[in-house]
C-alpha cells in the first residue's frame, strides 16, 4: 500500500499547526464533541453525523486514536462491541471545541447569508 510521505516536515512548534494536525479534518471536532456528550459507540456517532459517510468517520476515529485523543475500548461478549472515550489530551480539547461551537451559533445567520449571497454569484 502506498503511503504519502511529506516533502516538507510539519512545523509542530506552531500551535495552529498542532491544532490542525489533531482536529483539522472536517468531522474530528464533531466526533470529539459527540464522545464528550456521551455518544461513545461508532454506530451512535454514524447516526448523529448524517452528513459524513461511516467510512470517513471510522478513518477519522482511527486517526484520533493514533494521535492519543480517544481511546478505543473493546467490550467482551458476542458480538464484540467497541466504544470510544476521550483521553486527557482529548478532554483538553473540549473547551476549544466549545468556543468554536459558541462562535458558530453566534455568527451562524451571518454565515448563512454570506453563503446564500455567494451562491447567487455562481449560478
Amino acid at each position: 500500500m502506498f503511503t504519502y510521505e511529506r516533502k516538507i516536515p510539519l512545523d509542530l512548534d506552531c500551535g495552529i499547526t498542532v491544532y490542525t494536525k489533531v482536529l483539522g479534518a472536517k468531522w474530528k471536532p464533531c466526533i470529539v464533541d459527540m464522545i464528550h456528550k456521551g455518544y461513545q459507540r461508532p454506530s451512535e456517532i454514524h447516526r448523529l453525523i448524517k452528513e459524513a459517510t461511516p467510512r470517513v468517520l471510522d478513518m477519522q476515529l482511527r486517526e484520533l486514536e493514533a494521535l492519543g485523543v480517544v481511546q478505543k475500548n473493546i467490550q467482551p461478549g458476542f458480538p464484540l462491541r467497541a466504544n470510544y472515550t476521550l483521553t486527557s489530551l482529548g478532554l483538553s480539547l473540549v473547551p476549544v471545541i466549545e468556543v468554536i461551537d459558541n462562535w458558530g451559533k453566534k455568527h451562524g445567520e451571518e454565515v448563512k447569508q454570506a453563503v446564500a449571497n455567494a451562491s447567487a454569484y455562481t449560478e
